[in-house]
């Protein structure tokens, strides 16, 4: 999107140094990447910049609205209320499509929110290796947000998740952290700023403090960093209650309920020229003739899973829960970056912490795609597409 910036680096690349770098985030990190990382990262111009960010902080401020939040906490399904909400998200995200608007100009589009952390340990990472690897990366600028360079935001990040607790008594709380794909970024984030990784099912309970055992012996948790995934929770018939029913003497670092409450459900509340047209399907009278340009998603689902890009009218009829689904005017992704086999779509998440109480836009996280949808598991086939950093002028 900088045509020189561009130019220069695609006449540059050489596949030595692409598998150079990846080699050197897995030895840095200490752990298989289980994603593709993108041959480039993308350079925005500072007017695009600056449009993202003005797109994210409105979205950011319709959700965190007193009159939003009095409607979200049915956003909650029954029995997944965990107590201890402190009222305010910890983090949020907000994804934004680079998409191409009726006048033929590139503008940010909402695809999806969600006020659960993402790979805030992994983007430090990889963006220095970009820079690193690539000399054609302009060295003065940055990935980061808020006047944040590398160290700055290290300390933000450990400031917010572990705050004035010992870092061993923090926890980055998951299911089977081993199995997950984001392991990377939870390996990263040990190292970073001393947490703890520790599988959900491994933490025990004694009135109401909790636990958890590594080689010195039983440890205290003080502060949970959740990355647990409720729906995965479900899917595998992991009994969790006594972590999340019940009071504890440990603090939320992104408290559960916000999963719920900023999420694929807050789509149809929010009113913004970068947000597209949404309903929830129950609310709907009678369906779009144009259907073929919506796309039909779960509300409470991760990764893209469930999503049907190809809806009709019999397939919302068979729907036996309408009201957990929403259904979304879909997004034309502008293909804005130029690589060696054609074009690549972008969509950006622009990354919020909550920092001594006042939001912070940090960073953001890009995926690049070259088909039908964002993700990398849908792109397996292809070159040039994954994840990827955005540099922009300081």
């Amino acid at each position: 999107m900088v045509p020189e910036l561009r130019r220069a680096y695609n006449a540059a690349f050489t596949e030595e140094a692409y598998r150079a770098m990846v080699a050197e985030l897995e030895r840095d990190s200490g752990v298989a990447i289980d994603f593709r990382i993108s041959e480039t990262p993308i350079f925005l111009p500072r007017e695009l910049a600056d449009e993202l960010q003005r797109a994210a902080w409105e979205i950011f401020a319709a959700v965190t609205d007193p009159a939003y939040l009095s409607r979200a906490e049915r956003a909650i399904p029954a029995g997944r209320a965990v107590p201890g909400d402190p009222g305010e998200p910890v983090f949020l995200q907000v994804d934004l499509a680079l998409a191409r608007t009726a006048e033929g100009e590139i503008a940010p589009r909402l695809i999806e929110l969600q006020a659960f952390p993402s790979l805030y340990g992994f983007q430090w990472l990889i963006a220095r290796a970009y820079q690193r690897h690539f000399p054609a990366v302009p060295p003065d600028w940055t990935p980061y947000f808020s006047g944040l360079d590398d160290d700055t935001y290290v300390e933000c990040l450990r400031d917010v998740i572990v705050g004035g607790a010992e870092p061993e008594q923090v926890v980055l709380l998951e299911v089977e952290p081993d199995k997950q794909k984001t392991k990377v970024d939870f390996a990263v984030t040990e190292q970073l700023i001393g947490l703890r990784t520790v599988d959900a099912a491994r933490v025990e309970r004694r009135g109401r403090g909790l636990f958890y055992r590594d080689s010195r012996g039983e440890v205290e948790i003080r502060r949970i960093y959740n990355r647990v995934i409720f729906d995965e929770v479900e899917r595998k018939g992991i009994d969790l209650s006594h972590i999340f029913a019940r009071d504890i003497d440990a603090e939320w670092v992104g408290h559960p309920n916000w999963f719920y409450k900023i999420s694929k459900w807050s789509l149809p509340h929010i009113r913004s020229p970068y947000c597209p047209p949404c309903h929830f399907v129950s609310d709907l009278g009678q369906p779009p003739a144009d259907l073929e340009n919506y796309v039909l998603k779960p509300v409470f689902s991760f990764a893209g899973l469930g999503v049907e890009v190809d809806v009709t009218a019999e397939k919302l009829s068979a729907l036996k829960d309408p009201e957990h689904w929403i259904l979304q005017r879909k997004v034309e992704y502008a293909p804005v970056v130029e690589t060696p086999d054609g074009r690549a779509k972008v969509e950006m998440r622009m990354m919020f912490v909550r920092q001594a109480g006042e939001p912070r836009l940090v960073n953001s996280l890009v995926r690049t795609s070259k088909g039908k949808m964002m993700g990398v598991n849908f792109n397996r086939d292809r070159t040039w597409i994954g994840a990827s950093v955005a540099f922009h002028p300081p």
